[in-house]
């Protein structure tokens, strides 16, 4: 098992946010974490990754106890996190931008990683040169799920991927998923929309006022998309209903 979360809360200062989670992701599995906007999604993922205060339970990864480990810590153990809203050095260039998300990593492997990141977007290798703030808004949530991988992850936690992206680009990355699945990359996906989220998830947890409401495997929520809806207020698509 590479996370095992148990009676796990987290918020800010005094205010609880997301109440006794208990679930588990296996290497190589995606588990797709879901739920209406102020669900906790955000908090939960930036939690594991170190950024918000666990007030109760554990979080065991790899067989050690993380739950109060620094963000450094984490990133070297091989937890990486693709922040809503991406959050890049609009000022650096592509090539910047990667070569930060890799600093915790010997130097001899940027090069290495960095072409694997290419090979998974080779619009980026087109525009190394180009600053992050000059791209698309497509072209930089490649950019940030890069920097992530160049940090060489066992887990990836990535926080609405299709949040404010044409079709088109939302399809490159999804593709790009599909493809780090293929290699066995465990992720924890935050989305809004189900369909899309269900096209690459193991698993799905869905969440409202920070609870855990329904739990099972990504086949039987394919199977019956109308009752995940109803745990998420939603239309079929992912929007408000």
């Amino acid at each position: 098992m590479l996370l095992r979360l148990e009676n796990f809360s987290c918020g800010y200062g005094p205010m609880r946010v997301v109440h006794g989670l208990d679930f588990e992701v296996e290497k190589g599995r995606v588990l797709a974490l879901l739920g209406a906007n102020g669900a906790g999604k955000t908090s939960t993922i930036m939690s594991l990754a170190g950024h918000v205060a666990v007030q109760e339970g554990r979080v065991v990864y790899q067989d050690q106890d993380i739950t109060h480990a620094s963000p450094m810590k984490r990133i070297k153990a091989g937890l990486a996190v693709v922040p809503e809203g991406r959050r890049l050095f609009p000022n650096l260039s592509v090539r910047e931008n990667l070569i930060v998300g890799g600093y915790s990593r010997p130097k001899p492997q940027t090069s290495t990683n960095m072409q694997k990141v290419i090979s998974l977007f080779p619009r980026l290798g087109e525009r190394l040169n180009q600053t992050a703030g000059s791209l698309s808004g497509g072209e930089q949530q490649m950019l940030s799920l890069g920097r992530a991988l160049m940090s060489e992850p066992q887990l990836i936690m990535i926080d609405e991927l299709s949040l404010g992206l044409m079709p088109k680009m939302i399809d490159i990355c999804y593709d790009a998923l599909s493809e780090l699945k293929k290699s066995d990359q465990t992720i924890i996906l935050v989305e809004q929309s189900t369909e899309r989220a269900l096209e690459v998830a193991d698993q799905v947890i869905v969440l409202e006022s920070g609870r855990n409401v329904w739990q099972g495997d990504a086949e039987q929520a394919r199977s019956d998309a109308g009752m995940i809806d109803a745990c998420l207020g939603l239309s079929h698509n992912g929007t408000s209903g």
